[in-house]
């Protein structure tokens, strides 16, 4: 089996390690996002004083499993007055670019001699930019493809929210990289390894700040749903769609929050790394490599978790406090905070 391997190519080889690493990481990302929507349902049954769902499993544990059988069962209608090549296409194009940023998460430092980062890109963080913008296309494809009011009300409001706020996202990230000096995921994770306080959060509070509600926005979670806002608009852009289509779009805000969750464990709370243990340091075992992917996995919990509480707890803003808040009150602080940041560097040097 070893002369077999040894015989293969170095591109080969790469290959090979890659889709490896890939396959885990697309699987354990489906699985939280079944069960990220149980927790969230518990957690709002606890916060509303309800019991949720207990009845599918013990502790309603096999829940998500009967939500997939219902998709999956549902009748696949299509309304008679869509665009048909775009209502087929949108569901997808809102899925796929969370799945593609998983690529240059360092979701751990090693096992044995292989890096657990797919593509450990030196412009790691411009592709993740780059990825999570198209994610706009699927929600504005979905809006104009069902031809019909509220979801073209939707997809305006989601194209328009999402556009603004990653202006304040990409802002919030210079900082950082001004502090580190490289683009590349890896690099910044390994600058935060000299202790808890080396953990960029704590240098750079006010860009973690703008992070977070660019996060939110980005995901449509409330307090910045109004693409959906069933109140106002039935659903908004995904409201003509049922069976694995409509689940698809479920599955993309619960997999972007994933997302958009491990890219602030890596940017901002040292990525697999624990400042205690001796834990902060390359792993030199098979399982010393398995406890920083459950580090890891473990930060990026606690940030669903957050992203949950928010919604079930805080109001929705208005359309014009929302952009409002995007370039009147995020991109001027995030642009502030790279001046002060800049001229701090260049008065230290």
């Amino acid at each position: 089996m070893m002369n077999w391997f040894n015989n293969l190519s170095p591109t080969s080889q790469f290959v090979l390690f890659s889709a490896l690493k890939v396959v885990p990481a697309v699987l354990v990302m489906l699985f939280i996002v079944a069960y990220i929507v149980l927790v969230e349902r518990r957690l709002c049954a606890f916060i509303q004083d309800r019991v949720g769902p207990n009845r599918a499993g013990p502790l309603g544990l096999l829940q998500p499993m009967a939500d997939a059988v219902k998709a999956f069962l549902k009748e696949d209608f299509m309304p008679a007055h869509v665009r048909p090549v775009y209502y087929w296409l949108a569901p997808a194009l809102v899925m796929i670019p969370s799945l593609l940023t998983l690529a240059v998460i360092p979701f751990g430092s090693q096992l044995g001699s292989q890096k657990m980062v797919v593509a450990d890109l030196n412009v790691g963080i411009l592709y993740t930019f780059g990825i999570v913008s198209l994610g706009v296309y699927g929600i504005v494809l979905a809006g104009y493809a069902a031809n019909s009011k509220y979801p073209f009300m939707g997809g305006i409001r989601a194209s328009a929210q999402m556009i603004s706020y990653e202006v304040a996202m990409g802002l919030s990230v210079i900082p950082l990289f001004l502090l580190v000096g490289d683009l590349n995921l890896s690099t910044v994770i390994g600058d935060q390894t000299h202790g808890l306080f080396s953990w960029l959060v704590f240098r750079q509070p006010l860009a973690f700040a703008i992070f977070l509600c660019a996060a939110f926005a980005e995901t449509n979670r409330t307090p910045f749903d109004l693409p959906e806002a069933e109140q106002e608009l039935a659903g908004g852009y995904n409201v003509e769609y049922s069976s694995m289509k409509f689940a698809l779009f479920f599955m993309g805000e619960y997999a972007n929050m994933i997302a958009a969750s491990a890219m602030m464990v890596t940017l901002f709370f040292g990525g697999w790394t624990l400042p205690f243990f001796g834990l902060d340091q390359p792993a030199a075992t098979v399982l010393g490599g398995l406890v920083h992917i459950g580090i890891f996995l473990a930060k990026l919990l606690v940030l669903l978790v957050l992203f949950i509480w928010v919604r079930w707890m805080w109001p929705r803003f208005r359309y014009d406090q929302l952009m409002n808040l995007g370039w009147k009150g995020l991109v001027p602080l995030a642009l502030a905070n790279i001046v002060v940041t800049a001229t701090w560097l260049w008065l230290k040097s």
